[in-house]
């Protein structure tokens, strides 16, 4: 059965929200066949997340996904059979009032950032009713384990087939502003392997200059003891992609980035999003227990100690070595993980079956 939907998407901050999106309605068109008009605040993430995106037209069709910027006031449109909310957006009111009145009311969905904290599998799928409305919003929630939405991953998405050698250590590197940075690269300027560090454009770029002390141009390569750091140029997402399957370890943050590493199998570092409260340390530990449990116990520790550390809660000079000693184990555990998190379904089929059952 093939569905028209609505996806709305705000950009909150950096280009998380927009990444995401845009790998769910590509794959809801390309896969499942259905007719996507993405609505979005500011297209010009687009246009770097997927070149040809053009950010100064107000509606462009690519990859079969029609594209709008969301306009303010809200057009007279016909909502479609699908609405999506993506996290918490909340959709313009004359639009909702269009969704109330429909012959058939739309299966209007909350997509839910991702998280591995226990109570997202007690409230995905939950039905809220609207105060005023005959409609019904429904929370669908990203998730590692079953009773969850699955995580994004396309049909035909490629793992990688390293393994550490005895070539320089290639790293990744893409991270929000962080202290601990600059500690970490003193530890590998000076340590025993040699390692490339590719350095995302933006903040891991200005960190990276800042420790060196000069301006680093997109495809420069610096030099410094053990360590040759190489700027990157901003990766459209199937660049992005194929560079997490390139590399031994990578850094990554936020939710986007960390989807990907976990589907290129290669041990990984991730960075949550800096919460008040310390509140991502709760989403920090709440993964870690998953993912860490099968692995040794001293696998197990360094994992957790290397990961705390880069997120403010140690040291990154005490804690790298033993993480950089379990790099074969950690290789192998992540084609383990990935067929573990993969077994319950990826998450556009699951939205899919979900709206199919109520259509």
């Amino acid at each position: 059965m093939s569905l028209s939907c609505d996806l709305f998407c705000r950009v909150v901050d950096n280009f998380g929200d927009a990444a995401v999106c845009w790998r769910l309605a590509k794959q809801l068109v390309g896969e499942h066949g259905w007719q996507v008009r993405l609505w979005i605040d500011d297209i010009g993430p687009l246009s770097l997340l997927r070149p040809g995106f053009d950010p100064g037209r107000p509606s462009q069709t690519l990859d079969g996904v029609e594209v709008f910027r969301w306009p303010t006031p809200f057009p007279d449109v016909s909502p479609r059979q699908v609405v999506i909310e993506a996290f918490a957006c909340e959709l313009p009111e004359p639009f909702v009032n269009a969704m109330a009145t429909q012959p058939r009311q739309p299966v209007w969905l909350n997509l839910e950032y991702l998280s591995a904290e226990p109570w997202i599998v007690g409230c995905h799928r939950l039905p809220s009713p609207h105060p005023r409305l005959p409609l019904i919003k429904h929370f669908f929630f990203p998730g590692f384990v079953a009773g969850s939405g699955g995580l994004i991953r396309e049909r035909d998405l490629a793992a990688s087939a390293l393994r550490p050698d005895d070539t320089p250590l290639r790293i990744s590197l893409f991270c929000y502003e962080n202290t601990a940075l600059a500690q970490l690269l003193d530890v590998w300027r000076d340590g025993e392997r040699a390692i490339l560090c590719r350095v995302a454009d933006g903040a891991p770029r200005r960190q990276a200059e800042k420790w060196f002390g000069q301006a680093l141009a997109i495809g420069q390569s610096v030099g410094r003891g053990k360590l040759q750091l190489e700027a990157l140029p901003f990766l459209a997402q199937a660049d992005y992609d194929a560079l997490l399957r390139d590399c031994h370890v990578n850094f990554v943050r936020g939710e986007d980035s960390f989807v990907r590493a976990q589907w290129a199998e290669q041990p990984f570092i991730w960075q949550a999003y800096p919460q008040e409260a310390s509140v991502h340390l709760d989403k920090l530990a709440a993964f870690l227990s998953l993912y860490a449990r099968p692995l040794s116990p001293q696998a197990g520790d360094a994992v957790v100690a290397f990961w705390r550390a880069w997120n403010g809660q140690g040291d990154v000079a005490d804690t790298w070595h033993p993480f950089l000693a379990h790099l074969n184990d950690l290789t192998g555990h992540g084609n383990w993980w990935a067929k573990e998190i993969g077994r319950h379904g990826d998450l556009a089929e699951n939205l899919v079956r979900f709206c199919r059952d109520r259509i």
